[in-house]
């Protein structure tokens, strides 16, 4: 996949490898900032994964931008792309109620019930493409064809974390609360974003999401375990 280099400034250097959303695409952003962290470069500050492309920031007194761009062409001629075992994630949701605001009047336009709705977005597996927008935030990639779904025309000022949305093609997972124009069907008692956790963001690009039903008193049970702190929003078989 030949990327192409866009300056951003001159303290940022993004590398775009598709004008397309798909997985090859995130594939190869995913890979080459993983090469950053593992083989760091003096005067790279930071590297932000995009759905497509990957944003690299730098000390232009330590590095310049030319330097950069032939360290990531040299760096893509040897990174392997062989699929890394993805995580998967189970995730407790409890559908409509006060936060899944959305459900009856979206399974109305999609000449569902409520149950076929959530058997549907419930049956698929969703694949993080990127973190972002707020802390933890997490876009998914997807959804199946028949939940695609436009975002309301004027957004919503208040929707608490753990918020599960659709907008457009994608679903999200809320971090933070704050404003959304994003449908949303549930919520789930998990934190996408724990400033006091060890590893603040739960998900991460190329990990793999199941939503799973449960009932609005099992989710409030969940969050007042969470909140007790026990560790129990883990990956499948993490010990």
């Amino acid at each position: 996949m030949k990327p192409t280099f866009h300056p951003l400034g001159d303290r940022a250097l993004v590398v775009e490898f598709s004008e397309e959303v798909d997985v090859a695409a995130n594939d190869h952003v995913i890979a080459l900032g993983a090469s950053f962290q593992a083989t760091p470069v003096s005067g790279v500050t930071e590297v932000v994964p995009t759905y497509r492309s990957l944003q690299i920031l730098y000390d232009p007194i330590q590095l310049r931008g030319a330097a950069l761009e032939a360290e990531i062409r040299s760096r893509l001629t040897s990174i392997e792309l062989t699929e890394r075992p993805a995580r998967r994630w189970r995730v407790p949701v409890a559908y409509g109620g006060e936060i899944g605001l959305d459900l009856e009047e979206l399974a109305e336009m999609k000449g569902m019930t409520t149950a076929e709705l959530i058997e549907l977005h419930s049956s698929a597996e969703y694949r993080v493409f990127m973190i972002g927008f707020a802390p933890g935030f997490a876009y998914l990639g997807g959804v199946p064809k028949a939940l695609h779904t436009p975002r309301l025309p004027q957004p919503r000022q208040a929707i608490p974390a753990g918020a599960i949305g659709l907008g457009g093609q994608q679903a999200s997972i809320n971090s933070v609360p704050g404003p959304s124009g994003w449908r949303f069907l549930g919520w789930t008692p998990w934190r996408a974003f724990d400033p006091n956790r060890p590893r603040p963001f739960l998900f991460e690009a190329g990990d793999r999401v199941k939503f799973m039903p449960v009932s609005i008193e099992e989710a409030r049970e969940i969050a007042k375990r969470i909140a007790a702190g026990e560790d129990i929003a883990r990956p499948d078989d993490t010990p």
